[in-house]
């Protein structure tokens, strides 16, 4: 049967995303997905050529989804980088947050590919890390931060506050509370970043 709308990539990934919501994570194959479409398994395959490379597009693009919430806060150069790395790290846990209250059955997926330590995961934890790097770089750079590697200080800052945002403790991520737990943590993080101020 013949297509209703034009196939394309986004066309299948948006079919993608609605049947995991359905059916559970594990339900997205590629036949599934042409079903969906009412097209043959084969017009997917030209596109996808494995239900891991359609797993991971997805995955990637519901990923990238607050990509650039993120990315704006790094960037901002109004904000000092202190506030700009409290507010990061409060924002990263604010979207996880959100990612698995609103769409469980896929952040079940991206699980599913973190375990198997798939090309998805390692990119949105790269990505997060550059970010993060960036916001310690200005800090260093104005002299507000002590630190002679940006990216070594980033991977130290992102395994302290793993709690919240690692995947393993996504279940402590709605306790109440877990946002000031944050905060404390962030505030010790910064006091070992900034120069003590003169008297």
């Amino acid at each position: 049967m013949p297509a209703r709308i034009p196939l394309d990539a986004d066309t299948i990934l948006a079919a993608t995303e609605e049947i995991p919501r359905r059916h559970g994570p594990d339900k997205a194959t590629v036949v599934d997905v042409a079903r969906a479409l009412e097209v043959s398994h084969a017009a997917v395959y030209k596109h996808f050529p494995s239900k891991q490379a359609l797993r991971e597009a997805v995955t990637r693009r519901w990923l990238d989804h607050n990509r650039d919430t993120l990315a704006v806060i790094a960037t901002d150069r109004e904000i000092p980088p202190a506030r700009r790395l409290r507010a990061w790290l409060h924002a990263v846990l604010a979207v996880k947050q959100a990612k698995i209250r609103q769409d469980p059955e896929l952040f079940a997926a991206y699980g599913i590919l973190a375990a198997a330590h798939s090309t998805v995961a390692t990119d949105h934890v790269a990505d997060l890390l550059d970010q993060l790097a960036a916001i310690i770089a200005d800090g260093a750079a104005d002299g507000s931060f002590r630190t002679g590697d940006a990216e070594a200080t980033a991977r130290v800052v992102f395994h302290a506050t793993a709690k919240f945002n690692h995947l393993a403790h996504a279940a402590e991520w709605q306790n109440p509370g877990i946002g000031a737990e944050l905060d404390e943590v962030c505030s010790l993080l910064l006091e070992g970043l900034q120069f003590p101020t003169p008297p």
